[in-house]
């Protein structure tokens, strides 16, 4: 089997959590980096040039959503795949990210790590 080349960065900035998604992700062979915060998100997305960004919502310094908005309305980022993952489960939370430009939309609570792994593979086809 071939290796997968594939990079994820993962923004989230509870570390236990990161932790299960890096361990998980890297099982799979993709090749990862995590960020704690909007702000590194946004240095880290041009610096690592991700396939696939794993983005929390609430964080310090830049919430998710405007990470979201600004890579998508930057050239050098504007293709990545982001899937939001989130303790936000409102619809309207929801809305804003698809209408900001996200892949996918994945509340915390209702999904398992397998879960987020097909829906990441899904994004990454």
């Amino acid at each position: 089997m071939e290796s997968n080349s594939k990079k994820i960065l993962i923004v989230e900035d509870d570390d236990s959590l990161a932790g299960i998604y890096e361990v998980r992700l890297s099982n799979e062979s993709y090749s990862l980096n995590r960020v704690n915060n909007g702000e590194d998100a946004l240095a880290a997305a041009i610096d690592f040039q991700p396939d696939l960004i794993l983005l929390d919502i609430m964080m310090p310094k830049v919430s998710g959503f405007d990470v979201l908005d600004i890579l998508k309305n930057t050239p050098e980022t504007a293709a990545i795949k982001i899937v939001m993952l989130t303790a936000m489960g409102q619809e309207s939370d929801k809305k804003r990210a698809m209408e900001l430009g996200a892949d996918d939309y994945l509340v915390k609570s209702q999904v398992l790590i397998v879960d987020i792994l097909d829906r990441i593979k899904k994004q990454l086809q």
